[in-house]
């Protein structure tokens, strides 16, 4: 008898221990859950859906079923898709997008709580909207100017559809821009023709600049020699004059010793090497200095 009792205790301590663990149940800090009884959400004494906080939660064993939602910041990678500008180029757009669960009985509601599901809705919206914000501007704005500002249009675009499903985007960003091998080729052909011919102009007007210049220099230098010939030529000539008058004013002085200092000059240009020679009479006036020196000047003294 007490075998048996002590049998069906155990027992019905097992039993309460299954109950109370299929009963019990913990919802964790980066969760909420939902209570589904029969297929429906649990609501709240306000009739909004009740969603469960972290910490240790009941149910009803095999009448409730628990979905779980992770409330942590995810992110989208949106893989390379080919979108046109607005002179029909086409652009490799690679992006990303961070997103979580703001409304997580709406979210229930919409993806039947798949994260999947609401990702493939938000990168249909996401390029639906880049194809939009790109189409209607050139690749120069996509590339550089207007990057900012397509990706601001598109991520709050983005976020008026996510709010549908109970979802917030919190930042939609372009990782790359990057153009089709085939369209990166004729581009940077252009590129490179364009970059050809402004050098160029450059170098034309560099040349055109650079012979100005020269020929500028070449005229003021004709000028400056030729004003500086003329002023030579002047100061020699006035010099000249200076000189002769000064000679003639001394000469003058002394007119003998002019004649005799000029002899002297004669001599020594016409026997400057032993081997000159000079045929002439000895008593020419060529050697008058030479008879009679003292004679010569005591006539010069009488006069």
């Amino acid at each position: 008898m007490n075998t048996t009792r002590s049998s069906l205790l155990i027992a019905l301590f097992i039993i309460v221990g299954i109950a109370l663990s299929a009963s019990l149940f913990v919802v964790k800090e980066t969760e909420r859950a939902i209570i589904l009884r029969l297929g429906d959400m649990q609501l709240d004494a306000q009739g909004e859906p009740k969603v469960l906080a972290p910490g240790l939660h009941f149910r009803v064993p095999f009448i409730d079923t628990i979905r779980f939602f992770d409330r942590r910041l995810r992110t989208l990678d949106i893989p390379s898709a080919r979108i046109p500008t607005e002179e029909k180029k086409e652009v490799l757009v690679d992006l990303f997008a961070k997103w979580r669960i703001r409304d997580f009985a709406l979210f229930f509601k919409t993806t039947g709580s798949d994260p999947m599901h609401a990702e493939r809705l938000l990168r249909e919206k996401t390029i639906d909207g880049l194809r939009t914000e790109i189409g209607r501007r050139q690749l120069n704005d996509v590339v550089s100017s207007s990057r900012e500002l397509v990706m601001q249009t598109i991520g709050q675009d983005i976020n008026k559809t996510a709010q549908s499903l109970g979802i917030d985007v919190v930042d939609a960003r372009v990782k790359r821009i990057d153009l089709p091998d085939q369209v990166s080729t004729a581009v940077f052909g252009l590129m490179r023709t364009e970059r050809k011919r402004v050098a160029s102009e450059h170098r034309a007007r560099g040349q055109s600049r650079s012979e100005a210049i020269k020929a500028n220099a070449d005229a003021r230098v004709t000028v400056i020699l030729a004003q500086a010939n003329k002023q030579a030529l002047q100061l020699r000539g006035q010099g000249d004059a200076d000189a002769a008058k000064i000679y003639a004013q001394a000469y003058g002085a002394e007119p003998e010793f002019y004649r005799f200092y000029r002899s002297l000059e004669a001599y020594k240009k016409t026997f400057r090497d032993k081997s000159d020679m000079l045929v002439i009479k000895p008593d020419s006036e060529f050697f008058q200095y030479f008879h009679q020196p003292h004679a010569k000047q005591a006539e010069n003294s009488a006069e």
